[in-house]
């Protein structure tokens, strides 16, 4: 069985952090490992954090003093499980379970299938015998953005942002290293960094999107509506930096 980590990026997540599904999870999958990565909460989510990890091995938390926002978390976390310990796989997803833990077997077992791949991310695509449950508007506004993203990336990308991504840890270190240019928009730079490094046609042979069996929106979203003016510049910004 593949050894793998999954990186959770938290900000006051204390009453959205389903601590059962989690125990639950880590208690059905020994080959599962989590790295909890407290952004600055100032609420109560460290504590609820560390009593997570009481006694658990598996389970690592890093504790940044000050709100970093949710694209240099996850880049401390995949850098840190790195370091952990030898993985056969690191990926992330979001710390209310949207994404349900389980659905990471089907992004191992999709990346399994042709040792090539290194990177398979979840898709929320709504289909006969899957359960996607998303706000109308959000789902709007995000099929348009996911278009015009998928445009600047020239790759035939149906869901950038979707907060479930694995990763094999040969090449992660190079993508993750520098700091992103886009708190929010981070997603659409690893998308970039690959095609950087790998140039475009082998960076597509290489990735493999995923349709989730299950997605389900848990409450507000965290990214304000102020910021949605910012997004044609930050995407602008990233098409310069990365030359797309």
């Amino acid at each position: 069985m593949q050894k793998i980590c999954i990186v959770i990026p938290c900000y006051n997540e204390a009453e959205r952090l389903p601590q059962d599904d989690y125990i639950y999870f880590y208690e059905q999958n020994e080959n599962i490992y989590f790295y909890f990565v407290n952004d600055g909460s100032t609420d109560t989510t460290k504590a609820v954090l560390f009593s997570l990890q009481n006694q658990r091995e598996r389970i690592k938390i890093i504790d940044l003093e000050r709100n970093r926002g949710k694209a240099d978390a996850v880049r401390t976390g995949i850098l840190e499980a790195l370091k952990w310990r030898t993985f056969d796989m690191i990926g992330y997803f979001d710390a209310d379970l949207a994404t349900p833990l389980e659905e990471v077997f089907l992004l191992a077992n999709a990346m399994s299938e042709d040792p090539d791949y290194l990177v398979s991310f979840g898709s929320r695509i709504k289909r006969l015998g899957s359960t996607i449950e998303r706000n109308p508007a959000r789902h709007y506004f995000g099929r348009i953005f996911s278009t015009v993203a998928s445009i600047i990336l020239k790759i035939p990308v149906y869901d950038t942002q979707c907060g479930a991504k694995l990763f094999r840890p040969g090449n992660i270190k190079e993508i993750f290293q520098a700091p992103f240019l886009s708190t929010w928009l981070f997603d659409i730079e690893i998308f970039a960094r690959f095609i950087t490094a790998l140039g475009r046609d082998e960076a597509l042979e290489k990735m493999i999107e995923v349709p989730l069996t299950q997605w389900i929106e848990r409450g507000s979203s965290k990214v304000s509506w102020g910021y949605l003016f910012k997004i044609p510049f930050e995407l602008l910004k990233i098409k310069k930096k990365y030359s797309l």
